[in-house]
């Protein structure tokens, strides 16, 4: 679909609906194309995506680090 910049103007949310529709919005000066929207892909964040994929027990981080770990998160090693 291609629209004037006034036509754009007057009808941008019903191009932005087209756009993420999935059809090809393009916007013209005269005959000219300048423009175009394009829809941003959404992502969907869903909760709990790995659960039952993730085994064994995670780190205990109440659990003091031994001397090593402290010394290269202090950047002594």
């Amino acid at each position: 679909m291609q629209v004037t910049i006034h036509n754009a103007k007057t009808n941008l949310s019903k191009l932005i609906e087209a756009a993420k529709a999935g059809e090809e919005v393009v916007i013209a000066k005269g005959k000219t194309p300048v423009a175009r929207i394009v829809a941003i892909p959404q992502n969907k964040f869903t909760i709990g995506l790995l659960k039952g994929k993730v085994t064994g027990d995670g780190p205990d981080f109440f659990e003091p680090m031994s001397e090593d770990e402290l010394a290269l998160w202090e950047g002594k090693a």
